[in-house]
């Protein structure tokens, strides 16, 4: 589906607040309230807008260790091996990516054990061939973005 001006303004209003209610919305665009309700349904229901969330400051709450973790998974087991780590409860991300490994995941920790303990047992899932992880020391920039 490709986006009008007004869903883009409203998708962007969303990034920078989801919590805004339609008359809010409505408000900020020039529309009506009935309008922007029927045109946030049209992207629910196309799957643009997923969820409606927030972004927190992990580090405030004593999530202190970021880490990238890169997978090398063998042949055929991609999907089964993400299926399982997305249930951990760390895991913010998951992506499959290109290059020497085949999955890349981003978790948080409150410290070091725990930290330890999640990649000693996600090293011995099955079909998982090798791993390496980044300490990530500092986050520049984490948001969402405008479209456009």
């Amino acid at each position: 589906m490709e986006l009008d001006k007004i869903d883009r303004k409203i998708v962007n209003i969303l990034i920078g607040n989801s919590r805004l209610s339609c008359r809010q919305i409505a408000k900020k665009t020039g529309l009506s309230a009935v309008t922007i309700l029927k045109r946030m349904k049209k992207l629910e229901e196309e799957k643009i807008i997923k969820k409606y969330s927030l972004l927190v400051d992990y580090s405030k709450i004593g999530y202190d260790i970021e880490v990238i973790i890169k997978l090398r998974i063998s042949k055929g087991n991609l999907f089964k091996v993400e299926k399982k780590i997305a249930k951990e409860p760390n895991v913010l991300a998951i992506y499959d990516v290109t290059g020497a490994f085949d999955s890349i995941i981003i978790a948080k920790f409150k410290n070091t054990k725990a930290m330890d303990y999640f990649l000693k047992k996600i090293q011995t899932y099955d079909f998982i061939e090798r791993t390496e992880t980044v300490l990530v020391l500092n986050a520049i920039k984490e948001e969402n973005i405008l479209v456009k």
